[in-house]
Order: structure tokens, then C-alpha cells, then sequence
């Protein structure tokens, strides 16, 4: 029996100003529509206990088009707007199953501003994004375009390298995800591809027949000295030098690095991740308590469009 894989392809695309306000617009539909219908929904539901269907919701997409007051809404595709009709639907199923809350109203600062758009809706050609009631195609840049493939090279070059001259890599798991949720940060650390350097090494080491080891993103690795092993307070950032209580100046990076290789070397022979130091109740020494990584899998929906972000 043939099995139907889905994949999922990621860009990232540069509007002009003119193309910014138009799909600023479209973003404000998808909301208004969403919101109209589940006021909609609502009242049917709380004043006759009765379901709308998509359908009815879909005519009344209709209707709101052809009035003076909503006629607005003829200025971008009908496509997400039905698609923010189908997702409504699919929240009240699962309301109505009992497996999440009540569809809550979307607003301006709380909601992602996102528009999903089916395949006939837009069209994607030699690099070049065009949606439909836009009149210019949306373009995944060439200078871009160069410099993602020059640091994926250099991140090819450099965990190649890597691999063949060490028998045992130690990596630290870090949370990329939060940590991009730091505006002063995040395009520093997308830059640097911190996601591709992290899944790099494990495939090349299983092709080279090398161990990478991953250590828990807790593991205090900052706060632990690394000569007598003391596990120290608080540690902000702004800290890039301290001394221990055994009289050893730290480098801040430096005993960060040799931390995590200390411990994954230690562990090597369990193959298991390395988790933060906790204080031991019965003889109060710091013990390391390790576990198994686990990697929690990935969806991605149908092209959806989202500003300041990427596509899915």
C-alpha cells in the first residue's frame, strides 16, 4: 500500500511598501471575517442552542461583500477569508468534541496576523511568489537567496571538518525557539543558523561512524566551575568573568565550553543526555541526574502566509 508523504517548504519573502499594505489589508480581513462569523455563531448558540455550518457562514461572507459598509472585503482574495471560515469551523468541532475551549475573538495586538491561501490562490515560479488580487509577485530575494547559501556551505565546510577529526562531539541542546522570542537577539541567531549547526553533526557523525553527544539545555554550564565543581548563584549575563570559592578565575565562555564536554564525556558510554545539577537530599553534594533527549515532531499546514515571519 502506498504511502502519501506531506512536506512542508519554508521561504521567506521581501515585500515592496505598495505590497506591505496590501497584505496588511488582507490580514485585517482574515481578522474581521473571523471575528463577524464567530460573533455570528455565537449568538445562534447561545439564544437557540443552534450550530452554524460553514456553508452558512460562507453565505454569510456573501452577503457582508455586497453591503456598502463591508464592501472592502472585495479588495482582497475571497480564498483566506474562506479559509478563516474553515478555520473557524474546525474550532467550534473541537469545542463541540470537548477537546479545547471556546473560539476566542482574534484582535489587532493579540492574534498572529497570518492569511492562508490554497493553491488557487497563488502561484509560485522560478523563486517568485504572486497572490492573487495582487498585481506584482512577491520575490525569496537573490541577495538573500546568496547569503543563505554561503552560510549553509560555510555550516556544511565547518561540521564536516568537525566530524572527521573527532571521534565524540559534545553540543549543547539550546532552546533556539525562545531564545528567537528575543527581538534584540533573534535575527543575530537566525543569522548564525543555530538550528542547522545543531541537526548537521548527527547525521555526518552516523556517515563517519563518530558520537555526538547532546546536553541538556538546563545543565548549568555558566554557574558550575569546572575545576572543583562548585555550583555557583545567580550568574546574568553582563558577568564575563568570575572566581570561585577554590581561588579559579573563569572565562565565562571558556568554562561554559568545558563544562558540557566534561559532562558528556562522563556519560558516554550510557548514551544518554546530561541534565542541571540538583543537591542531593541524603548527602548534600550536587548530583547529575541524566535522561534520554527526545525530539518532538514537527507539522506544517498549507501555504500560509505570515508577516515577519516565514511560510509554511
Amino acid at each position: 500500500m502506498a504511502t502519501h508523504v506531506k512536506r512542508a517548504y519554508r521561504y521567506r519573502f521581501y515585500p515592496t511598501g505598495a505590497q506591505a499594505v496590501e497584505l496588511s489589508r488582507t490580514f485585517g480581513c482574515v481578522r474581521k471575517v473571523y471575528n463577524m462569523a464567530l460573533a455570528a455563531r455565537t449568538a445562534a448558540w447561545t439564544l437557540r442552542q443552534e450550530r452554524v455550518s460553514y456553508n452558512a457562514t460562507s453565505a454569510m461572507l456573501t452577503a457582508w461583500r455586497k453591503t456598502g459598509e463591508l464592501a472592502f472585503l472585495n479588495d482582497v482574495s475571497s480564498v483566506p477569508l474562506q479559509q478563516a471560515l474553515r478555520h473557524l469551523r474546525a474550532a467550534f468541532t473541537a469545542f463541540f468534541a470537548q477537546r479545547s475551549k471556546y473560539p476566542l475573538f482574534t484582535s489587532r495586538k493579540r492574534s498572529r496576523k497570518s492569511a492562508e491561501y490554497t493553491s488557487s490562490a497563488f502561484r509560485f515560479r522560478e523563486g517568485k511568489l504572486t497572490l492573487a488580487k495582487m498585481d506584482q509577485p512577491l520575490d525569496v530575494a537573490r541577495v538573500y537567496a546568496r547569503i543563505a547559501d554561503r552560510r549553509r556551505d560555510h555550516l556544511h565546510k565547518l561540521t564536516t571538518r568537525l566530524v572527521r577529526e573527532n571521534q565524540t562531539l559534545v553540543i549543547e541542546d539550546l532552546a533556539v525557539r525562545n531564545m528567537l522570542s528575543n527581538g534584540k537577539l533573534s535575527r543575530a541567531i537566525s543569522d548564525a543558523a543555530w538550528s542547522q549547526f545543531r541537526s548537521m553533526p548527527e547525521y555526518k557523525a552516523a556517515w563517519y561512524g563518530r558520537e555526538v553527544i547532546a546536553v541538556d539545555r538546563w545543565f548549568p554550564s555558566s554557574k558550575l566551575c569546572s575545576v572543583c565543581g562548585t555550583l555557583q548563584g545567580k550568574m546574568p549575563l553582563g558577568v564575563r568573568t568570575w572566581t570561585c570559592d577554590c581561588g579559579t578565575t573563569h572565562d565565562r565562555d571558556v568554562n561554559a565550553a568545558r563544562n558540557p564536554l566534561a559532562a558528556g564525556l562522563a556519560v558516554s558510554a550510557c548514551g544518554a543526555g546530561v541534565r542541571p545539577q540538583r543537591e542531593s537530599s541524603r548527602t548534600g553534594q550536587s548530583v547529575t541526574k541524566q535522561e534520554a533527549l527526545r525530539r518532538e515532531p514537527q507539522e506544517s499546514p498549507s501555504f500560509r502566509l505570515r508577516e515577519g515571519g516565514s511560510q509554511r
